[in-house]
């Protein structure tokens, strides 16, 4: 920055204060501005507070314009920008013309896109649904609550429904039935797990280390990860053996929970066992354990291949022995030969990646010890049973103070543009993945990549390598040796290296989704800005699934995608064997989502439980242009996504929440949004004072009650005598007996005629 000013160029950052105070520090002059009308002088400074993605330079001008990214190495974090967390049910927004969609009472349908209808003089928006034949059903935007997207089994191509039949009704009857039994056996299984009594730690009170050890963080807790902290403590300390998944996305501090959880249980005596899928991440764990907790009493250990024989023997005869505190292992933990004295808590980092009969020996764990289980992205059983209430979930969704989304490339492949990607990361001091999943031919990729950057240097590393040679490897990649790790997808898990920034997959359309998304973990968990690039080979055809997984993993961008990952690898690979193939055929007919909330509501009448279902909806019908038009939010998906979050509004502060946050993003709304805003309040007070319907039927306004409300028929004959007319919980009022704000009027009406009920 000096020697730019000293050559007479002029600059200009965008950021606030903190840079003038370090640019007076260095005796450089400043001046702060919020927007300037002309280059400033050269050999001066000038600060511009605002926003820019990075920054650039103009010979012409003279001017260089930095950001804070190129000063400090990172952009403040700026929560306006932040996706909110996602919820399975936004993801109706994803749906494109052409995509399966399912109603809750008509059936499957095809959807075909938003389409504006001018019915008797008032506009509004529909979603436009085709089913079998030539039948159309125009959904209006307020009823998106009952629409979700069509997920199934494989590849199933669904059959449309036929509207104005029973077909659709008998098919989730069928579905109903089945899934009685298959709730049945749910409840068995997680009713024993209830029952079994297990052991009660101690209250953090009784525990004076424990805090010693949090104060030692060195690092702010965000409020998920306090929130997943807090969730596991209460259950330890409860007399029944828990059984908690934690989501959250690489990075966001899970491990950070399951320390805390383990020295929790080491303090009342009883032992640890951290089952990782990989030998690498059972060492990453073991050394970040070891260095957590050197200053407290607690011995860490490691069994898995990186040590030898004897090794092996001495730490498992101490664990038979009580001596081994806290042992971080990979399935090696779980054979025959690996005994406790006095195991109170198991951490299951990654379940999907063990096999089937390590999740059986798991499954029987569940009953007698706690369990802990840590994900960034749920396999579809695991999550859906966490979505129907079946497990005990915490989520982390706030990213680390400062952290930034992974840039992600999708190309074929190009030695141009990988020998630029490693040299720019190399040039700023940083470290390269490059991950080609074939173990036969990774050395003449090696080679290859050799004569293309003969800057750099490179390394090798695959699961097939001596154990002692990888974790050489491993350690010299991570301790700056060498810049670049050419690996196989052993790296795809856990592995933790702040200083690689770039990534790069050849061959990426033959990964799942699941692990296109681990590996672009690896990269990112810094304050810099981190690359990734996913190659696929020009010459070769991808498949429709091959697209969708590289389209998913370059939509999924922002921080805490994991969840939004998992729904999109579910619907991919299809709902795969969730409860068993035999429920395949039930989960086709109405779709996963139906299915899923068909399998919650028999759950909960097992259980005893008032089903929940969402707050009965009133429908509103008045003759008032209601919609969001082109001109105010101009792209569909964030459209629809708005229509159906006002669909699914419930409460007048809801509302309000949603005018404002319109008003913030898209400006002050136009009248057709000012009226979509009041008939949802209208809507959502109408509900909750009983009401079913509200329109406008030859010049009467028509308000239809639940047969649980009886109409005031005192204030109704008050305010309009005879005019007004009530039968079998139907009101017919005439129109001219309201003035010219007759909306106003109506809504201080509803209350009124239905208060005395």
């Amino acid at each position: 920055m000096s020697r730019a000013c000293s050559r007479q160029l002029r600059v200009s950052l965008t950021h606030d204060c903190t840079e003038g105070s370090i640019l007076r520090d260095e005796a450089i002059h400043v001046s702060p501005g919020t927007n300037i009308q002309a280059p400033p002088d050269a050999g001066t400074v000038t600060l511009i507070q605002g926003q820019l993605v990075e920054g650039w330079q103009s010979r012409s001008l003279a001017l260089s314009v930095y950001t804070d990214t190129e000063i400090f190495g990172w952009s403040r974090r700026r929560n306006a920008l932040r996706r909110k967390p996602v919820t399975p049910s936004s993801f109706l927004a994803e749906v494109n013309p052409g995509d399966y969609v399912v109603h809750q009472e008509h059936g499957i349908g095809r959807f075909e896109g938003l389409v504006k209808l001018n019915m008797t003089g008032v506009e509004r928006e529909y979603l436009l649904i085709q089913y079998a034949g030539t039948d159309k059903l125009y959904i209006p935007t307020d009823q998106l609550d009952r629409v979700t997207r069509y997920i199934s089994m494989g590849e199933t191509i669904p059959g449309l429904s036929k509207l104005g039949t029973t077909e659709w009704t008998r098919a989730k009857s069928k579905v109903k039935e089945s899934v009685q039994d298959i709730a049945r056996e749910l409840l068995r299984l997680y009713s024993e797990r209830e029952a079994s009594k297990g052991f009660a730690f101690s209250p953090d009170s009784e525990q004076p280390w424990l805090q010693e050890l949090e104060d030692a963080f060195p690092y702010e807790e965000t409020p998920d990860q306090m929130r997943a902290i807090e969730e596991v403590k209460v259950d330890m300390e409860r007399p029944r053996p828990m059984d908690r998944l934690v989501c959250g996305d690489v990075g966001y501090g899970k491990t950070e929970v399951a320390l805390r959880a383990a020295f929790k249980a080491v303090l009342d005596q009883r032992q640890v066992a951290i089952l990782v899928p990989t030998t690498i991440l059972a060492l990453q764990h073991f050394n970040t354990f070891k260095d957590r907790l050197k200053a407290f009493p607690v011995r860490v250990e490691l069994l898995s291949r990186f040590r030898s024989e004897k090794e092996q023997k001495q730490v498992l005869e101490d664990l038979a022995l009580g001596k081994v505190d806290i042992i971080i292992g990979t399935h090696r933990l779980l054979q025959k030969d690996v005994v406790f004295l006095n195991l109170g808590l198991l951490v299951v980092d990654e379940e999907q990646r063990f096999g089937v009969a390590h999740k059986e020996r798991l499954k029987q764990l569940r009953h007698e010890i706690d369990v802990l289980t840590m994900t960034a992205t749920p396999i579809p059983r695991t999550l859906h049973m966490s979505l129907v209430n079946l497990r005990d979930m915490s989520v982390i969704e706030t990213p680390p103070q400062e952290r930034l989304p992974i840039r992600t490339n999708i190309r074929e492949y190009d030695e141009g543009l990988i020998r630029e990607a490693i040299l720019r990361e190399i040039d700023r001091g940083g470290q390269v993945f490059f991950v080609h999943n074939r173990v036969q031919g990774i050395q003449v990729i090696a080679q290859k990549l050799q004569r293309l950057v003969p800057e750099a240097r490179f390394v090798v590393g695959h699961g097939q390598m001596a154990e002692d040679q990888l974790e050489r490897v491993m350690m010299d990649f991570s301790s700056g040796e060498y810049d670049v790790l050419i690996s196989t997808t052993i790296i795809e898990n856990g592995l933790d290296i702040p200083n690689a920034n770039t990534i790069i997959v050849n061959n990426a359309a033959y990964f799942g989704l699941a692990q296109l998304y681990q590996l672009r973990g690896r990269v990112g968990r810094a304050t810099q800005q981190a690359y990734s690039y996913f190659l696929y080979n020009k010459d070769a055809k991808l498949t429709q699934i091959q697209e969708k997984r590289l389209r998913a993993i370059f939509e999924a961008t922002e921080l805490g995608a994991g969840f939004r990952i998992a729904m999109k690898d579910l619907e991919i690979r299809g709902a795969g064997n969730l409860l068993g193939a035999e429920q395949s055929g039930f989960m086709n007919s109405v779709g996963f989502d139906l299915y899923c909330k068909l399998l919650a509501e028999a759950v909960q009448e097992l259980q005893g439980k008032q089903v929940e279902t969402v707050t009965a909806s009133a429908s509103v019908d008045l003759p008032l242009d209601s919609y969001l038009p082109d001109e105010y939010i101009g792209d569909r998906t964030l459209k629809v996504n708005f229509y159906q979050r006002l669909a699914n509004l419930s409460r007048p502060e809801q509302v309000d929440a949603m005018s404002a946050e319109l008003n913030d993003r898209f400006g002050a709304p136009p009248p057709p949004v000012q009226n979509l805003l009041a008939m949802v309040r209208l809507k959502v007070e109408a509900a909750a004072l009983g009401f079913e319907a509200i329109s406008l039927r030859d010049n009467e306004l028509v308000l239809t009650v639940k047969r649980t409300i009886v109409p005031n028929r005192i204030a109704l004959y008050r305010r309009f005598r005879n005019e007004a007319r009530v039968q079998q919980g139907v009101i017919r009022i005439p129109r001219r007996l309201f003035g010219t704000n007759w909306f106003e009027q109506l809504r201080e009406l509803l209350p009124a005629i239905t208060m005395a009920a």
